[in-house]
């Protein structure tokens, strides 16, 4: 699929468990288009206990640290507003790495390409009570790959469709009401 075609495309997914599951949104945008634009100035203004953070991986060895971007230029925010220092760490570390792999297993995969002219926009969100790292990077590897297969796939027709049928009847896991 051409980047045209993929500009403004929209996703979402879970991945693992409660309380280290992940979900993520994913905008993908065309460098320089408006969709592009309209994201990156979004990740401009965060508001206290969120952080835009560009997708790094890498190593430390010795005292020096060598860290590379994904590619595509992958930008995260956290969903969740950062409360403590375990939070924030999981953040920086584990869901960030996770949605470094996923993007990269999107690549591997043949769903996007390598390119600087793609930029993968990823909103995270984790528990408050997460706590195991290596369950979230799980987590938000599986939950990218879900959500750039649907950018690039779409969903399914009857999937609408069902939701269209099951209106009065759908539910959300955080409205307690009638």
């Amino acid at each position: 699929m051409n980047l045209e075609d993929l500009d403004g495309r929209i996703g979402e997914g879970w991945g693992g468990f409660s309380p280290n599951g992940c979900h993520v949104n994913v905008v993908l945008a065309r460098r320089g288009s408006p969709t592009a634009a309209a994201a990156t100035g979004m990740w401009a203004h965060p508001t206290p206990g969120h952080m835009p953070v560009l997708c790094c991986v890498g190593t430390e060895e010795k005292g020096y640290r060598h860290y590379e971007p994904i590619w595509p230029p992958t930008l995260m925010m956290n969903k969740t507003t950062t409360v403590n220092d375990q939070i924030d760490t999981l953040h920086s570390g584990a869901t960030q790495l996770g949605i470094g792999q996923g993007v990269l297993d999107s690549v591997a995969a043949g769903l996007i390409t390598a390119t600087q002219d793609l930029i993968v926009f990823v909103s995270v969100w984790i528990d408050k009570q997460a706590s195991d790292e290596t369950a979230v990077r799980h987590a938000a590897r599986e939950a990218v790959g879900k959500a750039v297969a649907m950018c690039v796939n779409g969903r399914p027709a009857e999937a609408a469709a069902r939701l269209v049928a099951e209106r009065d009847a759908v539910k959300n896991p955080f409205y307690g009401g009638d």
